[in-house]
């Protein structure tokens, strides 16, 4: 996931909480991890840039619904719940087309998990309506509504669509749409469908208003006690595109996205902190009334079995994210170095499946990192920063902030429940697991200077969810020297 990725800022539909605060509601929209800027404060309010790694999809039974006697008998368990899904939730491997390059890169949905009808018709299936209810102190009361399909127009899982819509007394809203077609699709003979899920187009559009975003100016000794708050309303929208090359699941991934944006800055709503424009008024004044267009853009060698949830290989990649015109005719970008490796590790508790299996119960070792630096001018909240849900976990989002940045993490991912669990006849989690995590890293104002840089660390544990291999969801409890931090996220941080 080559990046300085603009993935930082609670994305991916995340929410971290940090005060008393209680939320009703499961965030089931997606965040997206590919080719593009990374760890950099805000995330643009139309999600513009080619950051995130929506779900390849699956997850629909078929149109019958065959009882438990109607599919055909499985070697291992017996009996299918719906076509191509055992009993227990266990995919049989199917036969994949001779001519496929890179088999293991394609994503199986068997029948079982394709059913047609509109949003209603398939809801839990693979559409989802989710009420949001919450409260916090500094934002008032709010409501709104997720809703993410991932077989948008019935296209058998080629198209997902997601729209997220809130608002609170105190004036706090958000409204994003969301849209992704993926450019490598087949129908199998047997039934079922296979998904290339590294190239694709993505276009998205939306407006926010976040009362709390929070800056506690520059560098890695910034105290705690330099904490302020801003109020961010943007609005923008944009267009990505990622391909492998030179054929269709090599391992060379390009990626390349444009985006525009509006974005107005005013006093912040934290309870018991000072406001940004009377803490750091020079810097909060230079990033106020920002309008930009961004570019982005990289290229990554990818060898990893899986984008969404990999379980061994390695990746290396650069990227950059641009903004050349900006307010005042000012013009900066970020570069960006990263890498990342898994290893598959023997079981913990589970027997690791079989080789007959689709997406059989793995366990692995991750270890990843990137190095970022920026050239020119941007505002503050543009640039690298740690923090939140991706890097150093056990702190608030975008809790060190600078010019350059660079970040490792270490994760021991295994699966407690492999089978999961059933909750409808159609609907069922596929698997449930934990992680051990570690987190290390630190800001500077110059890439040379990172080396004198105070070394900030955070480690925790992360409680994991599956609704198969392309949908992913984390809730991340991550601990820092200055206290515990809790996220909720959907996909994996790197």
């Amino acid at each position: 996931m080559t990046s300085v990725r603009r993935r930082a800022v609670q994305h991916r539909s995340v929410a971290t909480h940090r005060s008393w605060a209680w939320r009703v509601g499961l965030v089931l929209a997606l965040g997206t991890g590919s080719i593009g800027c990374r760890s950099t404060q805000e995330r643009p309010a139309g999600e513009s840039f080619p950051d995130a790694e929506a779900p390849a999809d699956r997850e629909a039974p078929g149109s019958d619904d065959p009882g438990p006697g109607d599919g055909e008998t499985s070697s291992r368990s017996g009996q299918e719940l719906l076509p191509g899904i055992e009993a227990n939730g266990r995919i049989p491997k199917v036969e994949l087309p001779s001519e496929l390059e890179h088999p293991e890169r394609w994503r199986y949905v068997p029948e079982g998990r394709l059913i047609p009808g509109n949003l209603f018709d398939r809801f839990l299936v693979s559409s989802f309506i989710v009420p949001l209810f919450f409260f916090e102190e500094d934002i008032g009361f709010g409501g709104g509504v997720s809703i993410t399909d991932i077989d948008f127009r019935n296209q058998r899982r080629r198209e997902f669509a997601s729209i997220n819509l809130s608002y609170t007394t105190e004036g706090q809203q958000s409204y994003r749409m969301r849209w992704r077609r993926w450019l490598h699709h087949r129908d199998l003979e047997k039934g079922g469908v296979i998904q290339e899920e590294r190239s694709h187009i993505t276009a998205s559009l939306g407006y926010t208003k976040t009362l709390t975003r929070r800056f506690f100016g520059f560098g890695s000794r910034a105290p705690e006690r330099s904490e302020s708050s801003y109020t961010s309303e943007a609005i923008g929208g944009g267009f990505s595109w990622q391909q492998t090359f030179p054929r269709t699941g090599d391992d060379f991934v390009i990626g390349a996205g444009v985006g525009l944006e509006h974005r107005d800055l005013a006093r912040g709503r934290v309870s018991g902190v000072p406001s940004t424009d009377d803490a750091f008024p020079v810097v909060f004044r230079d990033a106020d009334s920002h309008d930009s267009l961004t570019l982005t853009g990289g290229l990554r060698w990818d060898t990893r079995d899986s984008q969404h949830l990999p379980y061994r290989g390695t990746t290396l990649g650069v990227g950059v994210y641009s903004q050349p015109l900006q307010t005042d005719s000012d013009a900066g970008a970020i570069f960006s170095l990263d890498g990342s490796g898994v290893l598959t590790v023997p079981p913990l508790l589970h027997d690791g499946g079989d080789d007959d299996e689709e997406h059989p119960p793995t366990d692995s070792v991750a270890v990843g990192g990137f190095l970022a630096s920026t050239a020119g001018e941007l505002p503050f909240w543009a640039l690298p920063s740690l923090g939140g849900s991706d890097t150093l976990r056990g702190f608030i989002g975008n809790r060190w902030t600078d010019r350059a940045a660079w970040h490792s993490s270490v994760e021991y991912r295994f699966w407690a429940v492999p089978r999961g669990i059933t909750i409808t006849r159609r609907v069922r989690i596929e698997r449930l697991g934990l992680a051990l995590f570690a987190d290390f890293g630190s800001v500077a104002r110059r890439v040379d200077r990172l080396g004198s840089a105070r070394i900030r660390e955070s480690y925790g544990v992360s409680l994991r969810a599956t609704f198969d291999r392309q949908a992913l969801f984390r809730i991340d409890i991550g601990r820092s020297p200055e206290g515990v931090n809790l996220t909720i996220a959907y996909g994996l941080s790197f």
